[in-house]
């Protein structure tokens, strides 16, 4: 196929040469519904990164024809170090306020519950969408810059907490004026009541603060653009999510009878609210790429160069993945209270990653997938082969940890060494996206107690069939763009049309 008719050809493709529309939302959406939904196993800042990754990298192979893998690398590791930074926030109070039984029928409680869920949800993937940007807009953004502008950013946090966030005295029943978790405003009866410490006016501030960097410092249009489409998405889809899991709880006497009764036993609504949630903000995020798409586009030439922007020495470089890998593994697997006290307030975690990313070489791929995986495995293990002995634990080292690490790194060092300058971004996304999409599908099914479809059915399956179909589509738009060797051509069309030959 010639890359004319390759242009034209394709159902992936729109009339004006590029991804449609209607082809961005579905695939981000798939990415970030899957990568959502399973996040919810895995916990907050670490499973987070699971959707950003995800979205990331189908971006990468819908819209980075001519970058080298080095820029979408960057780009799809920044989106998934941005995400992680909202899952400091707790929100499981604030999403009780719309559905637990104390306050069903109580509308005041509802708006409330909601406008915090927009509040946090906007902030949650506005890290998201603005770091992708970074990572799209062909501004330079080096190490030691990124370093310094964190710095400013954690005392932004340290006043948006103060600010919106204080005084705490639950004690002395003494909470924000603002306050989207347990509040005896609304359960006035409960006198086991235990309100939690919010930090989402921190995330507010540091959030506004970076944002007018890369906007008037930077000029960088598309992490500017991008950023506040990811806010009104991540600011639609929490409550959106909600609103679901919400009208089951008002209305259980409609979940007893008919088809609704039918499926009742097998649904785990607080599942669907995070899949519903990814979803939206997958879908957002698309959009925001979309409407910025012909901006990227003049950034192809600053991104198309692989060895531009390398500033670490490889050795820098394995001394900051190893500290990074060492500090996570303490913190998800082990009990260090100065580690957790610095690591709940995620912006610090950050500063390690972000340094690997923007100023190295291997960094950006050994961040976007043995990095992010590791955790996520190490928590497959631990449930299925610790904390129940439902596999060995050598067959479980293996199949959840050592194979899955092997398969990640060894791709990551691949592509690391082997496209210095050149355009082949798409085609490290669709790789990218083909292991990870199917590694993290796997671990979660595992930890969903393998729910296949011969199986009776349990309140895993409705999710695992959602995940399956989402796979299935990410797996079809991979292949509809033929993965080719080394020398095949850009796709005339962008995105995951076909790559000539």
């Amino acid at each position: 196929m010639n890359d004319r008719l390759a242009s034209t050809s394709s159902p992936l493709a729109c009339a004006g040469g590029g991804p449609s529309l209607a082809v961005t939302l579905v695939l981000t959406a798939a990415a970030g519904g899957m990568g959502w939904g399973i996040r919810g196993q895995y916990g907050h800042e670490s499973g987070a990164m699971i959707a950003g990754l995800l979205v990331a990298l189908v971006v990468g192979g819908l819209y980075c024809r001519g970058f080298s893998s080095l820029a979408v690398a960057r780009m799809a590791a920044l989106a998934a170090v941005g995400v992680s930074f909202g899952g400091a926030m707790t929100y499981g109070q604030t999403v009780g306020l719309t559905h637990d039984a104390d306050v069903v029928g109580n509308w005041a409680a509802l708006r409330w519950g909601m406008l915090g869920l927009a509040i946090k949800g906007g902030v949650w993937i506005g890290f998201a969408g603005l770091l992708m940007g970074v990572g799209l807009g062909g501004k330079r953004y080096d190490a030691l810059e990124m370093l310094l502008v964190f710095f400013v950013l954690m005392g932004l946090h340290l006043l948006g907490v103060y600010l919106l966030n204080e005084p705490f005295h639950p004690e002395a029943r003494q909470l924000p004026r603002v306050f989207f978790s347990g509040d005896w405003r609304w359960f006035p009866q409960r006198v086991d009541l235990e309100p939690r410490r919010e930090c989402w006016g921190g995330y507010v501030f540091s959030l506004a603060g970076l944002w007018a960097y890369v906007a008037f410092v930077k000029r960088d249009a598309v992490a500017r653009n991008l950023a506040l489409c990811a806010v009104l998405a991540g600011a639609v889809g929490f409550p959106l999510g909600q609103s679901v899991q919400a009208y089951h709880a008002w209305n259980r006497d409609a979940f007893q009878t008919g088809w609704l009764g039918a499926i009742e036993p097998y649904m785990n609504w607080w599942n669907t609210m995070e899949t519903i949630f990814g979803m939206t903000a997958g879908a957002g995020l698309g959009l925001g790429v979309w409407l910025c798409r012909a901006r990227i586009a003049l950034s192809r030439e600053r991104l198309g160069a692989g060895a531009e922007g390398v500033d670490l020495r490889p050795a820098a470089e394995v001394v900051l993945a190893l500290t990074h890998v060492a500090a996570i593994t303490v913190w998800n697997f082990a009990y260090f209270p100065p580690l957790d006290r610095l690591a709940d307030g995620t912006l610090a975690m950050g500063m390690l990653p972000l340094a690997m990313i923007l100023g190295g070489r291997y960094g950006p791929y050994l961040m976007a997938l043995p990095i992010v995986a590791l955790p996520i495995c190490g928590k497959t293990l631990r449930e299925l082969a610790y904390y129940n002995a439902e596999i060995s634990r050598g067959a479980g080292w293996l199949v959840f940890v050592l194979l899955p690490l092997a398969a990640t790194t060894g791709l990551a060092l691949y592509w690391a060494k082997n496209d210095r300058g050149g355009q082949r971004g798409q085609q490290f996304a669709r790789q990218g996206l083909l292991l990870a999409s199917w590694l993290y599908f796997w671990l979660n099914f595992g930890f969903f107690r393998f729910p296949w479809p011969w199986m009776a059915p349990t309140p895993r399956t409705p999710s695992a069939i959602v995940f399956s179909a989402c796979l299935l589509l990410l797996t079809a738009a991979c292949f509809a763009g033929r993965l080719g060797g080394p020398g095949a051509k850009p796709p005339a069309a962008g995105g995951f049309a076909p790559s000539g030959g």
